[in-house]
């Protein structure tokens, strides 16, 4: 099955249908996946979504609904229909899922919409919206498949086969005891093979991984990365089960995560919505810019200062923003790389000294070459052997300097409590300008005049 792409075709057919009578507008739907309409959704008005939810069974409605982006607010939707078809919906979706766009509304709407639902259904969902949504707690679902630990094999069949009525899919068994509290996981595989004798007592495994509710999403995400597991239960402080938090869950997080430090280190809001208006992205981007210029008349008053080597060596104007334009761009590299390396795991003392020194060495190694380019380029062009030293040790100080700061800034921001995508970018450009300057005109100002 090949990627769904959106095509006019596939628009100007539903909006076609949605001219016509719900019966066909169904018929158009249910040639498309889930996924697919919510993609086309992205360029349909509000109403038209509206409309398209309100004629899905609920069933196909709620995987449309799940399967949209946040900034496309499936909330908006879903506070907006007919109560009755809401219910059938948020019903039908995964408790995480509808907690998380639910949590998305005014409390008065959050209200609006529990009411509606049956006691146990309201119930998890308000359990899960105690949690804040970036913990372990908040992406965990309450839908688990648990056997009494003091079951045999075919108690334990019985059990599963009743719960897997309530659920699309799970990937482990939980055994627990009388009290809910887990005792260790169990494989189907397992349950289904050993003799029909066998108590669940002898199958589970009691070493295993698991997470309380306010752990952060990212240390859950490198848990099931690091011992590569399916999924992940989620208890509190007596070990009592509440959850569980799938790899498909995971993925979403990474997602984010990796979207979220991209904006930060390009200095934009991750409060910016990627389909956003201008307003928006003025409004996220505009403080950042205002900081960069400040940076910027810093790095201008440098050249200000050395006034009379730029008039005697007008050459350098030139060659002094490719020496700063090329630091700033081995200082995103090496932050990028530092940041990532951060992200996926808290760095030792060791560690954090041989990310620094690993980027003084490559640094070193990258400036002169570069330098070398450079001193080349003027002996040739210009004639000027001496103007060539004078850019290879400028090259080869500032791209030392980019390697230095690209990787021990972050780590710096990152032990002293600040976000490092968010401040690095900044500091280190200013750096990389300044230096970028400085250096080839106060090298210049010692050797050729």
């Amino acid at each position: 099955m090949q990627s769904f792409e959106l095509d006019k075709t596939d628009l100007q057919r539903i909006k076609l249908a949605l001219e016509g009578n719900d019966a066909d507008l169904e018929k158009i739907l249910n040639e498309y996946h889930a996924s697919e309409i919510a993609i086309l959704f992205e360029k349909l008005p509000q109403e038209a979504r509206e409309k398209i939810i309100s004629v899905l069974p609920a069933d196909f409605a709620s995987d449309v609904i799940a399967e949209m982006d946040e900034e496309h607010h499936p909330e908006d939707i879903l506070i907006n229909l007919d109560p009755e078809k809401r219910t059938e919906i948020v019903e039908e979706l995964d408790d995480d899922v509808a907690t998380d766009i639910i949590a998305q509304l005014d409390e008065d709407e959050q209200q609006e919409i529990l009411s509606d639902l049956d006691h146990e259904d309201a119930s998890n969902i308000r359990t899960l919206l105690s949690y804040a949504d970036d913990t372990a707690g908040g992406l965990m679902t309450t839908e688990i498949t648990t056997v009494n630990i003091g079951m045999n094999k075919m108690e334990a069949l019985d059990a599963i086969i009743k719960q897997s009525e309530e659920q699309e899919e799970f990937y482990t068994v939980f055994a627990v005891d009388d009290n809910d509290i887990l005792q260790g996981i169990v494989s189907l595989k397992n349950i289904i093979k050993a003799r029909h004798d066998v108590m669940v007592s002898e199958l589970v495994v009691t070493e295993f991984v698991h997470v309380q509710a306010n752990v952060d999403q990212e240390e859950v995400a490198r848990l099931i990365q690091q011992y590569n597991i399916n999924s992940i239960p989620v208890v509190d402080e007596h070990m009592k089960l509440l959850g569980r938090i799938t790899v498909d869950d995971i993925i979403d997080v990474m997602q984010e995560e990796n979207t979220e430090d991209i904006l930060k280190i390009s200095g934009v809001s991750e409060d910016e919505e990627l389909s956003g208006s201008w307003q928006d992205a003025v409004k996220s981007r505009l403080p950042w810019l205002v900081i960069n210029l400040g940076t910027a008349f810093l790095a201008a008053s440098i050249i200000r200062s050395f006034d009379d080597t730029v008039k005697a060596l007008p050459i350098m104007s030139a060659y002094m923003t490719i020496i700063a334009g090329m630091g700033g761009n081995a200082a995103t590299q090496a932050l990028a790389v530092t940041v990532r390396r951060i992200s996926l795991s808290d760095l030792t003392d060791n560690q954090a000294y041989r990310t620094v020194l690993k980027e003084l060495l490559v640094g070193m190694i990258n400036g002169a070459s570069n330098g070398l380019i450079v001193l080349l380029v003027a002996l040739f062009y210009d004639a000027n052997p001496m103007l060539g030293l004078v850019l290879f040790i400028a090259m080869t100080c500032n791209l030392l300097i980019a390697g230095i700061t690209g990787a021990s800034i972050p780590l710096i921001l990152k032990r002293v409590g600040i976000d490092p995508a968010v401040a690095s970018s900044i500091i280190i450009t200013t750096f990389t300008d300044c230096f970028g300057f400085l250096l080839p005109l106060w090298v210049a100002s010692k050797l050729l005049l």
